[in-house]
């Protein structure tokens, strides 16, 4: 059966190549875009993180809904998220490296990069916790950002564990709403 418009995401969900080919085809290039925004300072990252988008794509296809959205936005969700931990992975790839050995030079574009990749993830970070009053933003930059412990982030800011979960809950209910809307006005 020849995939078109109307069968690629049965096809995908039956576990036929035919599905993910067509999305290879016709939405290939809209997801490279998104992908190379993210990547721009990583352009050998892109053509693996691109197989890893089709690949999860075709692993997630039954959690697909298209009663929520049309299948090009859910797809360039995962495009953004998985070029965002591309971007992760390479900062934490970039922090690892010990410069007390002997021998071992950090090159000057390599700490360019990693410069280049923390302001990316930070103005998105930024953005993203814009939709957050003060109060919120700071909880989530340090149980999140510095990876603190909830009960003790909580206690320094006056707040009970268990309303440090319920703010935190809340909080990424506003982020996905501010995320959703954002991409409704990107189109």
């Amino acid at each position: 059966m020849k995939a078109d418009q109307t069968n690629f995401i049965r096809l995908m969900r039956k576990g036929r190549e035919e599905g993910i080919l067509y999305v290879i085809e016709n939405y290939g290039g809209y997801l490279r875009t998104i992908v190379h925004r993210r990547l721009f300072a990583l352009p050998d990252q892109v053509d693996e993180c691109m197989n890893d988008i089709f690949f999860g794509i075709w692993k997630n296809i039954g959690s697909f809904d298209e009663t929520k959205g049309s299948f090009q936005n859910w797809a360039a969700s995962i495009a953004h998220l998985k070029a965002i931990d591309y971007l992760r992975k390479a900062g934490r790839a970039l922090k690892t490296v010990s410069l007390d050995e002997p021998g071992l030079q950090l090159q000057q574009e390599d700490a360019g990069l990693a410069r280049i990749l923390e302001q990316e993830l930070s103005e998105e970070m930024q953005e993203l916790l814009s939709c957050l009053n003060e109060q919120d933003r700071k909880l989530f930059l340090k149980i999140y950002g510095e990876e603190e412990d909830p009960g003790k982030t909580g206690a320094e800011m006056g707040l009970t564990k268990s309303s440090v979960y319920v703010r935190l809950f809340r909080g990424k209910k506003k982020i996905r709403m501010f995320a959703k809307n954002r991409k409704g006005m990107e189109r």
